[in-house]
């Protein structure tokens, strides 16, 4: 029983699938490499696309194992294989500006996960301050009844009007301004007196105007 658990075991682990190799791709566009900076594993496979109409190639700089590729013309590729871990430095020898890294980790390290944000802790709830407790030996005595107000005096309804106080005698000028206004004024005895004389006058007058004739 147990030979035929250890043969299982080990065909189980012949015919068990190989983990695959990933495929990565760098860009060569607009005098750069796209991206910049890449990060593998040990076993995986680079390839460089050249989209430019200059020609460019890829040499490492630093590397744990050098490398260069062919001038690539617009539209060839080249693919490497990283066998070994580490850092390489990379740049392109027509366009010394152009320049980027690949990061190659051991094939059973996983790559790094981006950090996710760390929660903000919410603030605590305050709690309310505890009474001091109430001691019973002193009796808490319950609050009286409020004293009533008693009933004020009452005030009238209404308040007298103060008298009018008379208005002051018209002064001196005021009142030869006022006769001024009014004009002199006639004794109606002398009107009636003119008014005989007149008529007599014209009796007279009258009487002899007749005697001349």
């Amino acid at each position: 029983m147990t030979f035929l658990l250890a043969a299982l075991f080990v065909l189980s682990g012949l015919f068990a699938p190989a983990a695959r190799a990933a495929t990565q791709q760098v860009m060569m566009r607009n005098y750069a490499y796209s991206p910049a900076s890449l990060t593998v594993r040990a076993g995986d496979t680079v390839t460089w696309m050249q989209h430019d109409s200059a020609p460019h190639d890829v040499v490492t700089t630093s590397a744990p194992a050098a490398f260069r590729s062919p001038l690539l013309s617009q539209g060839q590729s080249w693919s490497y294989t990283f066998r070994q871990a580490g850092t390489y430095s990379y740049y392109c020898s027509v366009h010394p500006d152009m320049r980027a890294q690949i990061t190659v980790l051991p094939a059973d390290t996983p790559a790094p996960a981006p950090a996710a944000p760390k929660p903000s802790a919410a603030p605590a709830p305050t709690r309310p301050a505890a009474r001091p407790p109430v001691s019973s030996n002193h009796a808490v005595a319950p609050p009286g009844p409020a004293p009533s107000a008693g009933p004020g005096p009452s005030l009238p309804s209404s308040v007298p009007a103060e008298p009018a106080s008379p208005a002051p005698p018209p002064t001196e000028g005021a009142a030869v301004a006022q006769q001024a206004a009014t004009g002199p004024s006639l004794d109606p005895m002398l009107l009636v007196a003119g008014v005989v004389t007149g008529v007599a006058v014209f009796c007279l007058l009258l009487l002899g105007s007749r005697r001349r004739e």
